[in-house]
């Protein structure tokens, strides 16, 4: 079975996602997507995070229930840390190839997670383009310090299962962000 795993806060979940997920799983040939619900994300500030019901609900609610599924694993995991879930997930599921899934923001954000490079020694993964931040990701520390390990985008169905290894998969870009949406939703300018 091949998955990708699609991390994030879902602070609220919404199209954006949806189509980031339904991009990664026509692309690389994926079995399934997991949208995997943080129950707290340790660079996000928890003023104006709601509730992790919530979030899991509106993550269920953007997935169909088979190929894209939203989960709550790291809260039964326990884990706060994605080197952390992606051991468990991997000891647990030895048979499932994994890729991770992740925007661009995500890759220029990289090098101030908790051990990223065990994560991506481990998990090869997959980059998606994201207004204002594709270009700069890609000229930053994360990608640089990477760029032995970066295939072409049509190399990208062999990744899940493969580690290390990365591709940038240029396709349409959405500009909903959870963050335009947060501040829609108080009233305030953006």
């Amino acid at each position: 079975m091949r998955v990708g795993l699609l991390g994030g806060s879902f602070n609220p979940a919404h199209e954006g996602h949806r189509h980031v997920a339904e991009l990664a799983r026509r692309r690389l040939r994926l079995d399934q997507v997991w949208l995997l619900v943080s129950p707290g994300n340790p660079l996000k500030p928890h003023a104006g995070m709601a509730p992790f019901v919530d979030r899991l609900a509106g993550a269920g609610r953007i997935g169909d229930g088979r190929r894209v599924l939203a989960s709550g694993i790291e809260a039964a995991f326990r884990t706060r840390y994605t080197v952390d879930t992606m051991r468990v997930l991997m000891r647990r599921f030895p048979r499932v190839q994994f890729v991770w899934i992740m925007g661009a923001d995500i890759l220029e954000q990289l090098p101030r997670w908790r051990r990223w490079p065990d994560i991506v020694r481990r998990l090869a993964f997959v980059v998606l383009p994201r207004p204002r931040y594709s270009n700069r990701a890609l000229a930053g520390q994360a990608a640089h310090r990477l760029r032995a390990g970066r295939r072409p985008a049509r190399e990208a169905p062999l990744l899940p299962g493969a580690a290390p290894g990365w591709a940038f998969l240029p396709g349409r870009q959405t500009a909903v962000s959870a963050t335009a949406i947060r501040q829609a939703a108080e009233g305030t300018v953006l």
